[in-house]
């Protein structure tokens, strides 16, 4: 449909036998706002003269050149109106209020009307209706030869719905796996989120097949006992991070954190740790929490102290990893690739740290991706979690079309 309406400022210009004069010439319109149109559109005038000649004022170009042979002079001066500010806003209006409305085949009414009324602004005639809504428009002499172009006018039914998942409490609330509890995830085949990044610019996507995030888990282990608890929650803290360096494989990323020892003193009967410990699998998960335990128990029996060791499995703070599915993965990069172009989507590194949007991975097919807010102007250049954090929102119409374009993209693929 916007081909349609470039080709109806585009036969404006060119020249026509049977009216040549400069009587029948007019300059091209410059589009304005029409407080009648009913659709808000940028319009051109109501009266243009069928079958005129140029409506443009040339210099350079001789009126008859493209009456009488066809040239790069042509084919440049219809590129050059149909790229004028004041055409490319009103097909631009025009394409977008038929998109706001779809109709699907046979009943494009309304489609169908604000085509006539645009006919009938550009004093073109056609007949109506054909095949219900349709139209048969006509520019030129009235006379052979004759060629035809086709504009299809109605939309592509989609089949599908698109699920909106509003979800509390991801700061270590768990609200995914509540959401998933209570249904969230009903009937849904596959799932996306959007996160924004301080480490890319403005509009950029960025994502990655496979592991993306780490998976978590929380630890709280109390010591205590006839020794020394001071000294036996040292030992054990230091052990601790020989479970990365010594016995995991270099190539899988792994870490323990001990990030809080709460004690009294010296002398203090008991030693509380607090840490975190992550992975890019659940097995490395599963290992880290079992040697976490162990290696607690050990070092601190050594100094004639014991230790219980909680990981709030209660609480159920273990979070798995986010892996994006390949296909998944593919459909935001194709999608991205399309919206802000191939040299706007990233492939970025894992990261150590964790979403609960994971829970959703491990039951349907996912893809977790990021858009980029770093703007060095704006001061937007740190993390989600920092006091200084703020957000470049020029980045805001790209994330939601982003979102939208994915969803609906797959809506359209799905088999």
């Amino acid at each position: 449909m916007k081909l349609f309406f470039c080709l109806l400022i585009l036969f404006g210009f060119l020249d026509f036998p049977a009216t040549t004069s400069s009587e029948d010439r007019h300059d091209f319109p410059y589009l304005a706002s029409s407080p009648t149109s009913g659709g808000g559109f940028n319009e051109p005038p109501e009266k243009i003269l069928r079958n005129q000649s140029s409506p443009l004022p040339w210099s350079d170009v001789p009126t008859s050149s493209c009456q009488e042979a066809w040239s790069r002079t042509c084919s440049d001066e219809l590129l050059r109106v149909a790229g004028e500010k004041e055409n490319v806003e009103w097909i631009k209006s025009v394409r977008r209020a038929i998109h706001r409305n779809p109709e699907l085949a046979f009943e494009e009414y309304e489609t169908s009307r604000l085509v006539r009324e645009e006919l009938e602004k550009m004093g073109i005639p056609y007949e109506f209706p054909l095949a219900v809504t349709g139209i048969r428009a006509t520019v030129g002499t009235g006379g052979p030869p004759f060629v035809a172009l086709r504009a299809d006018m109605d939309a592509l039914p989609i089949q599908g719905t698109v699920i909106l998942i509003f979800q509390p409490a991801e700061e270590a609330g768990n609200g995914a796996k509540r959401m998933i509890e209570d249904g969230a995830l009903d009937k849904a085949k596959a799932i996306f989120a959007l996160h924004v990044s301080h480490q890319h610019p403005t509009g950029v996507i960025g994502s990655r097949p496979g592991p993306l995030l780490a998976g978590c888990g929380f630890f709280r282990a109390v010591i205590g006992g006839q020794g020394n608890p001071v000294v036996a929650a040292s030992a054990a803290i230091i052990s601790l991070q020989a479970i990365v360096s010594r016995e995991a494989d270099p190539l899988d990323a792994q870490v323990i954190s001990v990030t809080s020892v709460d004690c009294l003193g010296a002398k203090s009967e008991s030693v509380i740790l607090r840490g975190t410990f992550r992975a890019f699998s659940n097995s490395s998960l599963r290992r880290l929490l079992k040697r976490i335990r162990e290696v607690i128990a050990e070092q601190v029996s050594v100094f004639k102290c014991s230790a219980t060791v909680d990981f709030f499995n209660d609480k159920d703070t273990l979070y798995p990893p986010t892996v994006n599915e390949e296909r998944m993965y593919e459909h935001v990069k194709k999608v991205s690739e399309h919206l802000v172009g191939p040299s706007n989507f990233r492939v970025v590194a894992p990261l150590m740290g964790a979403e609960d949007f994971s829970f959703y991975s491990q039951l349907i097919p996912a893809a977790f991706f990021y858009i980029g807010i770093m703007n060095e102007t704006l001061g937007s250049i740190h993390s989600g979690h920092s006091p200084l954090f703020m957000i470049d929102e020029d980045a805001l119409p790209i994330g939601a079309a982003t979102h939208a374009a994915i969803a609906e993209r797959f809506l359209y693929d799905y088999e």
